[in-house]
């Protein structure tokens, strides 16, 4: 049952919980429960914010530990031991190996805060006021960030003109064979192009709310060097697609080792798995070269959540001494991508296109409404699984990282099923969908959550 008071008392601005219709209670790895003891294999996984997945004893320990002890939780930018032992952490475990020389800029507790002082920066750094973004990215919420993105509905919600930002083509967005980038390169050459030459690029190499779409190897590397002989000052978002999710720590690790001047981004943006625990935090960071602020210039409340730095330490501490994570995130990858291609293959013409990488893949749906209704008709059966794209056309599998393969096949058989409900209640809808692939029928394996309703 889900309490009046919701209906009653919380804002309509609430999304989520409209497409997952019920009480949580508890959650645990990769499962969440709810009010009524029903169990949901988590393919969702606070859209993209638990990577270590839910309640992760270790970091709970960390947490609690640090409470009893009496440690601060409130800093703003003071020094505290927390501070100082998260950023040793960082430094040691993920800058130096990758050979990155960074700074580290708290700006406040969420992805659009490190996106606004990304913005900020390149502004004040450069001189200049236009940033480049690409078609499909998101990056937040409040005016900047929404000034980059996409999206037309959030970006109508801001209810101001947005300024100062330029949408050029994602790779692969005019289709197979053509390089965005030989537009983008044109107009910066001419003068007369009416492209005020930007402060920055910014951009994710796997654009996650905007349909899972993924930038070539070769694509980034072209970016990367158009940036450089412009000076233009490239970010790479990777507060989804970061912590891991496409593998390696970070996202454009797979155009070659930064320290051959592979892809090296001028800023960087982390939050959402940074905390490991699914607390509020975020960092900016930056070439050294480019840190000109003032004391006291960009500020905020919220930097100095020093609860979050706890957990955000033992993560790196877990996860990020060895490549062990990032090696079973590729094992896990290869599953996924195997079984995406089955239900793919059995869809007929409603899956037109599979894409993707690491643990975070997805099938865009023709028409788009099968999406959602696989979304439902999986929820339904014990699954939480959202969609993505511009016209929520892309179901999107974005399980925790540390899934145990019995609830990442027990996930993955929920959704075939779903899929094959899901299109014989559009064929229902619409007699002039295509049917399904001759007798496709998809196997449940036993032991799944709700074995019953799966079935159906």
């Amino acid at each position: 049952m889900i309490p009046p008071i919701f209906e009653r008392l919380e804002s309509e601005v609430r999304g989520y919980c409209r497409s997952f219709p019920t009480t949580f209670t508890h959650a645990s790895g990769a499962t969440l429960r709810d009010d009524r003891g029903r169990e949901y294999v988590d393919f969702f996984a606070g859209a993209g914010a638990l990577s270590y997945g839910h309640d992760a004893p270790y970091l709970r320990e960390a947490l609690i530990a640090y409470l009893q002890s009496g440690g601060i939780v409130h800093s703003l930018d003071l020094h505290t031991a927390a501070k100082a032992r998260f950023l040793e952490t960082l430094e040691e475990v993920v800058l130096k190996p990758r050979g990155l020389d960074m700074k580290v800029m708290f700006p406040g507790p969420t992805g659009t805060n490190a996106v606004e002082a990304a913005l900020k920066l390149a502004r004040k750094v450069t001189g200049r006021t236009n940033v480049v973004s690409f078609t499909n990215g998101f990056h937040g919420m409040t005016l900047g960030a929404l000034a980059v993105t996409g999206n037309a509905g959030k970006r109508a919600g801001a209810g101001v003109p947005l300024a100062h930002g330029r949408a050029l083509p994602f790779d692969g967005y005019l289709g197979e064979g053509v390089d965005t980038l030989d537009f983008f390169e044109h107009l910066l050459r001419d003068s007369s192009s009416g492209l005020d030459k930007p402060a920055a690029v910014i951009l994710e190499t796997v654009q996650a709310e905007g349909g899972v779409n993924v930038a070539s190897v070769e694509w980034l590397r072209r970016l990367r060097r158009i940036t450089e002989e412009h000076g233009v000052l490239l970010v790479v978002d990777d507060i989804q697609v970061g912590c891991g999710r496409t593998g390696p720590f970070f996202s454009f690790e797979r155009t070659g080792d930064v320290r051959t001047g592979a892809i090296t981004p001028d800023i960087i943006t982390l939050s959402k798995s940074l905390s490991g625990y699914g607390m509020p935090f975020a960092v900016t960071m930056f070439r050294p070269e480019l840190d000109v602020w003032s004391p006291g210039e960009h500020n905020g409340t919220f930097r100095g959540f020093n609860l979050a730095m706890v957990t955000a330490t033992a993560a790196l501490d877990a996860h990020w001494r060895d490549d062990t994570l990032t090696r079973e995130t590729a094992r896990k990858a290869e599953l996924v991508r195997a079984r995406l291609a089955k239900i793919a293959a059995a869809m007929g013409g409603r899956v037109v296109d599979q894409r993707g990488l690491g643990l975070i893949q997805g099938l865009e749906c023709r028409p788009a409404k099968l999406a959602s209704m696989v979304s439902k008709a999986a929820f339904e059966r014990g699954l939480v699984i959202e969609t993505a794209g511009a016209n929520d056309e892309v179901v999107k599998v974005l399980p925790p990282l540390v899934i145990d393969d019995a609830d990442l096949a027990r996930g993955l058989d929920v959704l075939e099923a779903s899929f094959a409900v899901a299109a014989r209640r559009l064929r229902d809808d619409d007699d002039d969908t295509p049917a399904l692939t001759s007798d496709y029928e998809p196997v449940i394996h036993a032991g799944a959550s709700h074995d019953e309703e799966v079935r159906r």
